[in-house]
């Protein structure tokens, strides 16, 4: 199961390179990683998805802390987030090609940020499964290059959990 941690950490030269260490010495594999200032100066957010258990996750939670500029973490997989990739995806259009490749960006609330005679470069914004969708839909006309942020995420306040809404609503 894939597991998402957010790391608050002190913003310190070497603190990133400590923490693959870490994850590189327990044989982990870190399959998206984002970092970026957090909401006080000198505090930077690590959001991370590794692969693992329960049990595992929570040896590596244990490790972190133990690192010296690791303030807090937390493992939200379960808990209700917004979360958010941002991807580049360049595909190959045709004059023929063109208006249906906007159509269908537009579909995924996308933007197409440039056109080039034989291509267009479309910026998604969104949660990863939306991601995955149109990528499926775009290869048919050809990718070019991919460029893709890894999640971040925050923990949603309300508490309500849009995945649990969002079952619900496929009932109906």
């Amino acid at each position: 199961m894939k597991h998402t941690l957010s790391v608050l950490v002190e913003d310190e030269a070497g603190v990133l390179t400590r923490i693959a260490g870490l994850f590189a010495r327990r044989g982990f594999n870190i399959e998206s990683l984002a970092v970026g200032p957090a909401e006080k100066v000198g505090i930077s957010r690590i959001t991370m998805v590794v692969p693992g258990d329960e049990r595992s996750i929570e040896q590596l939670t244990k490790q972190l802390y133990k690192l010296i500029n690791v303030i807090k973490v937390q493992e939200i997989t379960t808990t209700p987030c917004v979360e958010r990739e941002l991807m580049l995806i360049k595909v190959n259009g045709t004059s023929s090609t063109r208006s249906e490749i906007i159509e269908l960006a537009q579909v995924f609330r996308a933007r197409v940020v440039d056109i080039a005679e034989d291509s267009l470069t479309i910026e998604v914004v969104g949660d990863p499964g939306k991601m995955v969708a149109i990528v499926q839909i775009l290869s048919k006309f050809g990718l070019r290059e991919v460029a893709r942020t890894g999640k971040i995420a925050l923990i949603r306040e309300s508490g309500v959990n849009t995945e649990y809404l969002k079952s619900l609503e496929a009932k109906v």
